[in-house]
């Protein structure tokens, strides 16, 4: 299991291509290439101004030192006005523990849920019946964020998954449709 960060901005009207092809030619070697996994990179088809993404990182002493290792390097000088030109708010960061989750190559679209289980054990319940390992089902992480440059949603407590499932969770749920960006 790692730190995963999902990612959700909102967009200036009509900058979402211009976002993803900046970030498909820069931002995602250049986070790789200080140790963070970009995972799966998503529109949102129920609105035309966001972005969703993934990363992880193998803890939070590796997610501290890999992001300050990015945003203090060369690839982010460079780009860093660019990219938030485009954006509004990049702030929507739920910080989880999880597999971390990328498409398969060719899927046309992918649901994520992010469920606000009631209760911790009737959650568990559901998932052992419901949800497999095919889903990358991602808890919440309770760890404070020790790069506060970038925040968090903080004071909640979350299931993330991929994938349809039935019947619905125990709890308020807000569903994604995402489409897969293809690099």
């Amino acid at each position: 299991m790692s730190i995963v960060e999902l990612r959700q901005y909102t967009l200036h009207p009509g900058a979402r291509e211009t976002l993803i092809e900046l970030f498909e030619r820069e931002l995602v070697a250049g986070q790789q290439a200080v140790g963070i996994s970009v995972g799966g990179r998503f529109r949102d088809l129920d609105d035309p101004d966001r972005f969703v993404w993934l990363r992880a990182f193998p803890d939070m002493a590796h997610r501290r030192r890999s992001l300050e290792a990015f945003y203090t390097g060369p690839v982010w000088r460079e780009h860093r006005e660019a990219a938030n030109a485009t954006m509004v708010d990049s702030d929507d960061v739920l910080l989880l523990r999880g597999p971390g989750f990328a498409p398969t190559p060719g899927t046309a679209e992918v649901l994520a849920t992010v469920c606000h289980p009631g209760d911790a054990a009737d959650f568990d319940a559901y998932a052992a019946r419901h949800l497999g390992p095919h889903h990358a089902l991602h808890r919440t992480e309770h760890a404070e964020n020790d790069y506060p440059l970038l925040p968090v949603r903080a004071g909640e407590d979350v299931r993330v998954w991929f994938g349809p499932a039935e019947p619905p969770p125990p709890g308020p749920v807000r569903r994604l449709r995402l489409e897969p960006v293809t690099p």
